[in-house]
């Protein structure tokens, strides 16, 4: 990537497959626009997808990812296709969740970053993920992930 990010992007805009891992899957990111102000971006992902290590099985999880940007925000089809990568990804429910927050850490390096994973039961046990870098600035407005507690059928 070019030292300002506008110039490298490989899959804006281009045909891109579909990575078959995490691993081979490539975030991109661009210039924060408003650099010096604090603002929070929201990206939800309602039908994110993984495999159960053990049983192949699909795992099925509703991600709401929050973060406050520095100097760069992620690129959005490079974040779908990255998130889209885990669909054949085996791994347990916190290592998914953690793995997707921090590896934007790594990317972004934001001020601030938090993932809530509500993910649907299996075994009749839901496990919700949740993650974050620290407190959240206090300028900052942040809003409820607005995904309801599971409550089965009743």
């Amino acid at each position: 990537m070019s030292d300002d990010g506008s110039s490298a992007l490989t899959q804006l805009g281009r045909h891109t497959e579909t990575p078959a891992s995490p691993e081979q899957a490539v975030l991109e990111r661009v210039p924060a626009p408003h650099k010096g102000r604090q603002y929070l971006v929201r990206f939800t992902a309602p039908e994110f997808t993984s495999l159960c290590p053990v049983t192949g099985q699909p795992d099925f999880a509703h991600l709401v990812i929050d973060y406050v940007p520095r100097d760069w925000i992620v690129e959005s089809k490079s974040l779908k296709l990255f998130l889209t990568s885990f669909r054949n990804h085996g791994a347990f429910h916190e290592d998914c969740s953690v793995r997707v927050a921090s590896t934007l850490v790594d990317l972004l390096d934001p001020v601030w970053l938090r993932i809530g994973a509500y993910w649907y039961p299996r075994g009749g046990i839901p496990i919700d993920v949740f993650w974050q870098t620290g407190t959240p600035p206090e300028n900052v407005w942040v809003p409820d992930q607005g995904v309801p507690p599971y409550r089965g059928r009743g």
